[in-house]
């Protein structure tokens, strides 16, 4: 299994990348995870457009989801696509509200939005807590996690690796059951710690590294960083609770899931 960082921004792009973007690769099968701002014309830079076999929403705040339509465009307007995008939809597995929500956001008007329809190119799925679902080689596991809104996390397996993502949430119980024993806990770390944040919005380092510690986990990778966090500071919050190797993501990082050691084989690394 093959993880690209295309975008790992915190709540919203930052001066160095784009908000929320992950691709998964094992097999010859690509699965992107969250489509922030910028993470569509990342993942050019890697793949052409209609090279995905899925996609993966954890939920639908913009700086997951809001280069979904421009996706769409893509599909339905491109002048000579590799195949047909209506004979060949492309799966979206994401929140109960998905399909409605994107129609929404491709609208132009609330009259365009009365006969919009974006199932004429994507084929979509309403996740369910703890139903596994396949798409190629990977087996997928939603939970429900503690944001704002209707927001899961993943756990994605092959025959090989293991890789949890914890989406945005704050410490919940679920999240032990999501990364126990997995290779790569990729998980979110917006802030510092501090007493007074808010409940059930997002994880410190310190809760970040507590959960892969207590989780087992081979590797730990800190994610959704805001701008204005220290990134250092959350890193060092997060060693100071987990033994093993810890990196903070930037976009354009690779690293190889399903080796005995997870390797770093691109982007800079830590």
């Amino acid at each position: 299994m093959l993880l690209t960082i295309l975008g790992c921004s915190g709540s919203l792009p930052g001066p160095h990348g784009p908000a929320s973007g992950y691709l998964v690769e094992a097999d010859g099968c690509r699965l992107a995870i969250e489509l922030g701002s910028g993470v569509l014309a990342a993942l050019q830079a890697h793949h052409d457009l209609f090279s995905l076999d899925g996609l993966l929403f954890s939920h639908l705040h913009p700086d997951h989801c809001s280069d979904f339509t421009t996706l769409a465009v893509t599909r339905r307007y491109h002048t000579h696509p590799p195949y047909d995008p209506r004979e060949h939809r492309l799966p979206v597995h994401g929140p109960s509200e998905s399909a409605d929500r994107f129609a929404r956001a491709y609208a132009e008007t609330a009259d365009e939005f009365l006969t919009t329809d974006l199932s004429d190119v994507f084929e979509f799925h309403s996740l369910q807590e703890d139903v596994v679902t396949t798409i190629g080689p990977f087996e997928i596991t939603a939970v429900r996690v503690d944001h704002p809104t209707e927001a899961y996390g993943f756990r994605i397996a092959t025959k090989t690796a293991t890789l949890a993502y914890t989406g945005d949430t704050g410490p919940c119980d679920a999240l032990l059951g999501l990364a126990e024993g997995v290779d790569v806990l990729l998980s979110e770390a917006t802030w510092t710690h501090a007493d007074d944040r808010p409940p059930g919005r997002h994880l410190s380092g310190v809760q970040a590294g507590r959960l892969a510690a207590d989780a087992g986990v081979g590797r730990l990778l800190l994610t959704h960083i805001a701008p204005w966090t220290d990134r250092d500071a959350v890193l060092a919050e997060a060693r100071g609770r987990f033994t093993g190797p810890v990196d903070v993501v930037a976009a354009g990082d690779r690293y190889a899931v399903d080796e005995p050691v997870v390797r770093v084989i691109g982007g800079h690394g830590n």
